[in-house]
This record gives structure tokens, C-alpha cells and sequence, in this order.
């Protein structure tokens, strides 16, 4: 039976200080690179204590794209303006999201979000308006599908569906298909767009016929999209938005009576089907809580209620603005999210004067069975964004490692990392961008996105979004076990 809100406050009252134990969920927790603030106060800048960790310190690559542990190494998959689809044209640029499949004969399918706002004209490499694919010709952005072969000496990409506008995360279905969310609430006369955005798409990576005349899940709203996630025993999907003024929202969509989940099923649902709904959480004593920064101690545990959204397609006002104070809790930058233990990982990447407390990013855990998100991983405010110390900030895409704890790629200020947890929430380097897309005297390295295991969990696929680069990670994995 979920956990209704009487059951908790009784619970949380019993064990004390508001923390609740919730079975596997709870094996992240306060460690170097995430932090525990003292109560009452704000967030303590985390940082690494130089204890030996992960898979040991980063090595300085002579290309000047990828520093990795020694023992690893790293491919080039696709790279804007240097490989090119099966019809022609360059890779698209800004790789986001991405999933990995099992294709045919050993091979691995990734399904690439290109991350491409506004108008064509304004990008060099937009996604091509392949016939047939395209949702709205004044779109750039959209997915391509990249099959690997041979470790990576065999690549061939082409284009998934076309014509969209920011596609930014997203997240792959039981039944083998990517959903690819639209950050945007652009409408049509916007931006050069001849369509509403906004929503969310599937993707087959297996059958490009199937991807013919996309269409949008309208079902699951119009707002910011960024990751999905289905919960496979109970139907549900669950959804991030990254917005502010006000701070954006975690989404619960509820399928209709009798619907069953499959391939293209979704986009066969009417605009109002199933209920869309928001999260709302609750203290130990049953107080809400309006943002989920509020949160200082790792460990933390609030129950959850769902509120249902007013106007799903926001047709007059966005959604997250449909709520008075106090109906719901936001957070800032709620981003990536990836489905294990039984719950859903996701993330808040940042929180600055948008919000109530400041942090440079939380992970939480859903779990469903009980109804309740535990603070995981907070990372301090960073002083020293430029610096290289294990001082990770702006956690972005995340993935569950099978070998134990999460992988996830930096979003920040500076130098940007993928970095992983171990079971008990510390975390270590795996990979840092060295490839400069600034200038010498003001240098930038440019976001890691679209963190992805193979489905044998030999190699591990990420983005650097500019230019646009997919790299596939391969080198001694083990299990990262508790400190």
C-alpha cells in the first residue's frame, strides 16, 4: 500500500529527525564531493578529501579532447562537421540525451538528442528535414540514430525524426523505444516555428518507418521537457522540467483505464487521456514544502502527493505557473533521471537566488512502493569552478552504473567532468573535457551530456555537446563497492 501522508508524519515521528529508511534506495549517502550542511545553515562548499577512489586520478590526453583513469580509453562515435549521415549530411550539432539498445548482431543502436532551439537558419548543422520525419519544417533540432559495430570501427547515423526544437533529455521505454522531450514552450509564430513545441516524442530505433509523421504525446503535457522515466509494474510515466520564474515542476502521468504500454502506443492517445499530475511534498510533521533546495542534510525524506495539472497544453498560461504557493514544490534545474532500484533517480542541478537555499546540485530518489524522495548527493556551491580539486558541480544527465552507484555528466561553471558515486555516495572522476572551445586566455569546455551504459556494460557512451562529439568509453570496470 503506498504510504499515505498520516502514515508518514506517524512513521517519521517514531525513527526521528525525519528520516526514513526505504530498503535498497537508501545505499547513497553523504560523502567527499557531496555534502551534509549543519542544520540550520546553507550548504558548505563540497569538496574531495584526496583519498584514493574510483578507477584513481585522470590522465591528461595528447589530443587534447579526453582525460581518462589510466587503463582506459576512448573512441570518436560521431563528431559534427567530420562524420556524416548514411544520406549525406554532417552530424547535427549539440548531442544531448541518449539511450543505448541492443541492435542486431552485436551491434549497439544509441538514439541522439541534438539539442537545437529556434529556427534552421540559425545552425550551421541542423538536423536534415528527411522526408516523411519532419514534425515542423522551421524546427532544427530532432534525433538521430547511430549504430556501432566492431567497438566503434563501424558507425553508421541517420536521421530519427526531424523538425522539433530542443530536444534536450529524454528516456528509454521497457519496450524498446527513446522518448525525446522539447525544452521549450515555444508556439507557433515563435522562433520561427510553424507548430506548438514543447512536448514529447518517440523514437523507434529499430524500424525508421516507424518514425514516419511524428507525432507529439500531447497526453504528457507542453512545458520544458527534459527526462522520462517508466515505472513498467504500475504504467506510470514520470517527468522533469527545467524552468524557472517560477522554478519548474516533477510530473507524474497516470495512463487511462485498460491502456497497456507498447511500441507507438502512446502517440495513439487523445491530448486529455490519463491524468497529468504534480508533486507536492511533505515534512515529517506533515508540513509542505515549497522547494525542494529547502533540503540541507543528506538523508532527508519527505512523502509525496500528486496534484493534478489545470491545462495540461497550457494553452493560456505555462503549467508551472497554474499553482498558487503552497499547491506544489519546485525545485531549480530538475534535469536528468534514470530508473533503478525500484524508484527513479533525478536530479536538481543548481540553485542560485531563484531559490530558497543554494546548492551546485541534489540528487534524490523516488521510490513508488511508499511514496517518498530521499535526498542521495548535494553538492556545495563551487568557489573554484575553474579548478580541478573533485569539486563536481551542476550534476546534469545521470545513469545507474551496473557496477554499482551512478554515473553522471557535468554541467557547471569551468572544467566539466563525468563523475561516479560509489554505493555509499562518494564520488570520483571518470572522464573530464579537455578539448577548449573558448579561447586561450578565457578558456570553456563545453557540458557533458547523454551518459549511457551498452547493454553488456563494457562500454560507456557520453556527449560533449559542443561542437557535438559522441565518444564510447571502454577500460577496466568493477564494481565500486562501500567505503
Amino acid at each position: 500500500m503506498p504510504l499515505s501522508r498520516r502514515d508518514f508524519v506517524n512513521r517519521s515521528t517514531l525513527l526521528g529527525a525525519g528520516v526514513l529508511v526505504a530498503g535498497s534506495a537508501e545505499v547513497l549517502a553523504s560523502a567527499p564531493g557531496a555534502i551534509a550542511a549543519p542544520a540550520g545553515g546553507e550548504a558548505a562548499a563540497a569538496r574531495g578529501s584526496g583519498t584514493a577512489l574510483g578507477y584513481g586520478p585522470l590522465v591528461a590526453d595528447p589530443k587534447g579532447l579526453l582525460a581518462l583513469p589510466r587503463g582506459f580509453s576512448y573512441r570518436v562515435i560521431t563528431h559534427t562537421g567530420k562524420t556524416r549521415l548514411v544520406t549525406g549530411e554532417s552530424t547535427p550539432s549539440n548531442h544531448d540525451g541518449t539511450a543505448a539498445f541492443a541492435g542486431h548482431r552485436g551491434s549497439t543502436l544509441l538514439v541522439n538528442n541534438h539539442e537545437l532551439k529556434g529556427p534552421r537558419a540559425g545552425w550551421p548543422y541542423p538536423v536534415p528535414l528527411l522526408e516523411g520525419h519532419v514534425y515542423d519544417p522551421g524546427a532544427a533540432g530532432g534525433c538521430t540514430v547511430v549504430e556501432v559495430r566492431d567497438h566503434g570501427r563501424q558507425v553508421t547515423e541517420w536521421v530519427g525524426i526531424a523538425g522539433t526544437s530542443t530536444n534536450c533529455a529524454g528516456g528509454r521505454t521497457p519496450w524498446g523505444t527513446w522518448l525525446s522531450g522539447e525544452e521549450t514552450e515555444d508556439r507557433a509564430g515563435q522562433n520561427g516555428m510553424t507548430k506548438d513545441h514543447g512536448y514529447v516524442f518517440e523514437v523507434d530505433p529499430y524500424d525508421q518507418s516507424a518514425n514516419r509523421d511524428p507525432q507529439p504525446v500531447k497526453a504528457l503535457g507542453r512545458y520544458a521537457h527534459e527526462a522520462v522515466v517508466v515505472d513498467e509494474r504500475r504504467g506510470h510515466l514520470y517527468l522533469t522540467e527545467d524552468a524557472s520564474n517560477p522554478n519548474g515542476l516533477l510530473f507524474r502521468w497516470t495512463p487511462p483505464a485498460g491502456f497497456r504500454h507498447g511500441k507507438g502506443r502512446l502517440r495513439t492517445l487523445a491530448a486529455d487521456a490519463g491524468v497529468l499530475e504534480a508533486f507536492k511534498v511533505f515534512d515529517s510533521h506533515g508540513k509542505p514544502v515549497d522547494d525542494l533546495s529547502r533540503a540541507s542534510v543528506i538523508g532527508t525524506t519527505y512523502g509525496v502527493d500528486w496534484v493534478k495539472v489545470p491545462d495540461r497544453d497550457a494553452r493560456t498560461t505555462s503549467v508551472r505557473k497554474q499553482f498558487k504557493d503552497g499547491e506544489i514544490t519546485r525545485a531549480r534545474k530538475l534535469e536528468g533521471m534514470w530508473w533503478g532500484d525500484g524508484g527513479f533517480y533525478f536530479v536538481s542541478s543548481f540553485a542560485r537566488s531563484e531559490s530558497p537555499v543554494q546548492h551546485d546540485g541534489q540528487v534524490w530518489f523516488y521510490n513508488p512502493s511508499r511514496r517518498t524522495v530521499t535526498l542521495k548527493v548535494l553538492l556545495g556551491v563551487n568557489p573554484d569552478p575553474a579548478g580541478d580539486h573533485g569539486n563536481f558541480d551542476g550534476p546534469d544527465n545521470i545513469t545507474v552504473s551496473p557496477y554499482g552507484g551512478l554515473v553522471i555528466a557535468e554541467d557547471g561553471e569551468g572544467v566539466q567532468h563525468l563523475f561516479g558515486t560509489t554505493d555509499d555516495g562518494r564520488t570520483f572522476p571518470i572522464a573530464r573535457n579537455e578539448l577548449n572551445i573558448g579561447t586561450a586566455e578565457k578558456p570553456e569546455f563545453s557540458e557533458f551530456t547523454g551518459v549511457t551504459f551498452s547493454e553488456d556494460g563494457d562500454t560507456l557512451f557520453a556527449n560533449i555537446q559542443e561542437p557535438g562529439i559522441m565518444l564510447a568509453i571502454t577500460g577496466p570496470w568493477q564494481r565500486c563497492h562501500r567505503g
